[in-house]
């Protein structure tokens, strides 16, 4: 066998001339359509007409154009049988050996902010799926190309031996039904999501590799990053990195929890992570002072740990940066005297990331958690309260300064493993408590990292407290003022026990639980 008839038919049309000015040269007829057959023209490559082919116009606005015997027999038959010879040469058909094609852009239209709902669908591609599965499907006898990348290698082996080999055949076919999935998959997301429809009876997600990774959470586990289509600007799967060694599996789970804490505040904020659970958050007038707060907060535990700032990470504040060891700094920019610091350390990875949305009203995304035989799915949670939101549920009600420190911890703690408690002060945290298996054990965790800071600090607890000993521990140590979502068969009980130590407590009708 080889390679004698090609139909060619690209959108993208990156090495296309190139490509089949080579084939043209081996010998190979080339078939196309539309655009790219006028530009194929247009460069000197030989090239017959689609319509040559199946003697029947292009028609439709090009909507029907391959969709036609003459050019699905030739993908689809099978080159030894005899039934299908003998059918082809009674019926005056010819065989194509080698399809290249790409789609229409449907990915880059709906990307667009403002796309029209009948952009959308024009770009839906049909033909060029069908020929793309035909000749896949046919890959013992038929060579198809969906990515420029692999040209080069199909060239490499017609000019070797007239045709590509089987091998390369069935790789080339597995990458088309990996692109036609996908393909599918953002039409299938794009037009559920469009009828109000984001759970439908089939979910079916995509993703596109970014890299592999050196191995996962354990060094005997393989792994890799993935990056969702159309995923935002201020995703870790789209910040360009400007220094240090490649990420990763444990450093980009902990970089994202990092991210999307540092993201519930509009004022400057820093937060250091370890282990997917923050170790320091601080927001100040200035990343400077956020950056002291959040150190602050636990020098022992930010050893090793991912710092994320919403702020541009200046000169000073790289200083400071720069006398720890860190795995990670994320931030919006870094300004030039800042990298001229930090690229001094070899290893630390400096990550740049898009526009950052921040505050309260983030949108919701939906959530992907993988478990044995299947998935789970769920908006992400972006609740947010503000003061009008919470009920004061107590005989004394917070001062305002004790109200900003509740609002400051019920920011951070639905970001904590639960159960989780966190102890803010001075617009810092000075306690954290996380994933315990009773809430009271969180609390004596977070009280005891506190030590003499926990003297009228703010408690933020991510559930309902089932009975009153969590507020008698806290009360004991100092706390003056807690938030809770309430709705316990107890909450009176805990109410009462504020009661007897003054403590000011609201409840926001809201919990964040995060397992």
């Amino acid at each position: 066998m080889s390679i004698k008839r090609a139909l060619v038919s690209v959108s993208d049309k990156t090495g296309i001339v190139d490509f089949c000015r080579e084939l043209s040269q081996l010998g190979v007829e080339i078939i196309s359509t539309g655009g790219t057959k006028n530009l194929l023209s247009k460069e000197g490559v030989p090239v017959i007409g689609i319509s040559d082919v199946t003697g029947f116009p292009e028609i439709l606005d090009g909507r029907v154009k391959t969709l036609h015997p003459a050019v699905h027999s030739g993908l689809l038959a099978v080159r030894d049988s005899a039934e299908h010879q003998a059918q082809m040469k009674e019926l005056g058909l010819d065989y194509i050996d080698l399809v290249v094609v790409n789609l229409y852009p449907f990915q880059e239209t709906i990307a667009k902010p403002d796309v029209a709902y009948e952009d959308a669908i024009e770009n839906i591609d049909i033909g060029g799926p069908t020929m793309l599965r035909s000749a896949a499907k046919n890959h013992a006898f038929v060579s198809v190309v969906v990515d420029s990348d692999d040209y080069s290698k199909v060239l490499e082996e017609i000019r070797s031996e007239g045709d590509t080999t089987l091998e390369t055949r069935k790789r080339l076919a597995a990458k088309v039904f990996r692109h036609t999935a996908a393909y599918d998959a953002l039409i299938s997301d794009y037009l559920s999501n469009v009828n109000g429809d984001p759970l439908p009876e089939r979910f079916t997600v995509t993703y596109e590799k970014l890299q592999d990774l050196r191995y996962g959470e354990n060094p005997h586990q393989k792994a890799a990053f993935y990056r969702k289509p159309l995923a935002g600007a201020d995703t870790l799967t789209t910040a360009e990195q400007l220094h240090g060694k490649e990420l990763s599996y444990n450093n980009i789970n902990d970089a994202n929890a990092a991210l999307q804490i540092v993201k519930e505040f509009e004022e400057p904020a820093v937060v250091a992570v370890k282990h997917m659970n923050p170790c320091g958050v601080g927001v100040g007038k200035s990343i400077y002072e956020a950056y002291e707060k959040a150190y602050q907060a636990d020098p022992v535990s930010i050893f090793g740990g991912i710092v994320a700032a919403n702020r541009i990470i200046d000169e000073d504040t790289a200083n400071l940066l720069k006398d720890i060891f860190l795995e990670i700094i994320l931030a919006p920019g870094f300004t030039q005297e800042a990298l001229d610091i930090l690229t001094k350390k070899k290893n630390i990875r400096l990550l740049k990331l898009g526009g950052l949305e921040l505050g309260g009203d983030r949108k919701s995304q939906f959530v992907v958690t993988s478990i044995d035989g299947g998935m789970v799915i769920q908006e992400s949670d972006t609740h947010s309260v503000t003061e009008a939101d919470l009920k004061v549920v107590t005989d004394r009600k917070p001062t305002e300064e004790e109200l900003k420190q509740l609002l400051f911890g019920w920011k951070v703690v639905k970001h904590v493993k639960s159960n989780a408690i966190v102890l803010a002060k001075d617009d810092m945290t000075i306690g954290v408590g996380a994933g315990q298996m009773n809430r009271v054990g969180s609390a004596k965790i977070a009280i005891e990292q506190a030590g003499d800071k926990v003297q009228g600090s703010a408690l933020a607890s991510d559930a309902f407290f089932p009975m009153g000993d969590t507020v008698e521990a806290a009360a004991k140590a100092g706390v003056t003022a807690i938030i809770q979502p309430g709705g316990s068969v107890k909450d009176e009980e805990s109410i009462q026990m504020a009661n007897k130590y003054g403590i000011a407590m609201v409840f926001t009708g809201v919990r964040h639980f995060k397992h």
